[in-house]
């Protein structure tokens, strides 16, 4: 179990030995025969239908590194903290060759589903979430933005300044791919790949209050 979850997860040691605890002391729902064989039964089929899947995009791999190698925008979003190898094509393809797409960042923000809908009635008003959107584009911000805390020195600073405010996890995540999607347009929109010290520097001189959490941060990780 722990060789399959350190191959196909990214898990700490601690959050490794976590989920096996909770898994040595997990209760099964249900004994009920008719219940367990049956569904034992269906997962053997699945995975009998996942395997052609899996073959399939052993081929499709190398063809899109070799395609995304050859894209112009391949060093704008390679450079970006956190993409990867699989994150990288799906934001180019998210944003796009045609710079005359999207006027503005605000643009895309509403077209994958970022921007949040603020609706009214008489004297009520009242945002939520935007369900009118393409799933995978808006997933593919939201990972993005998740797997840039990792590599981001300010986007852990801002994940973490959100969820202090109250924020959950996904909330915080998507406040964050909201913010992000800001600088990728214009990252993508003057064609120059994305600067970590540029964009601190940034915040230093316009004494954000970002600033301020990014340095207490800093400063915890140095001590660690």
């Amino acid at each position: 179990m722990r060789r399959f979850f350190q191959e196909h997860r990214r898990l700490s040691s601690e959050e490794l030995q976590q989920l096996g605890q909770a898994i040595d002391q997990a209760q099964p729902l249900t004994r009920d025969r008719a219940l367990v064989e049956a569904s034992a039964l269906m997962a053997k089929t699945l995975v009998e239908q996942l395997r052609p899947v899996i073959a399939a995009l052993a081929r499709l791999d190398p063809e899109l590194e070799k395609l995304f190698a050859q894209h112009p925008d391949h060093d704008l979003f390679a450079s970006l903290p956190g993409a990867g190898g699989a994150l990288a094509p799906r934001l180019a393809v998210a944003f796009g060759s045609d710079r005359d797409r999207y006027g503005s960042a605000q643009q895309i923000q509403e077209f994958a589903g970022l921007a949040p809908v603020t609706e009214s009635s008489g004297q009520q008003r009242w945002v939520h979430w935007r369900l009118a959107c393409p799933k995978f584009l808006r997933q593919t911000f939201h990972e993005f933005a998740a797997a840039s805390t990792r590599g981001s020195l300010w986007a852990r600073a801002y994940y973490q300044q959100q969820r202090q405010r109250g924020a959950s996890h996904h909330g915080a995540v998507r406040a964050l791919a909201y913010k992000w999607t800001r600088i990728l347009y214009r990252c993508w929109k003057d064609r120059t790949p994305y600067d970590e010290q540029r964009y601190l520097k940034a915040l230093q001189r316009h004494h954000s209050p970002l600033w301020l959490t990014v340095m207490s941060l800093s400063m915890q990780e140095a001590q660690h």
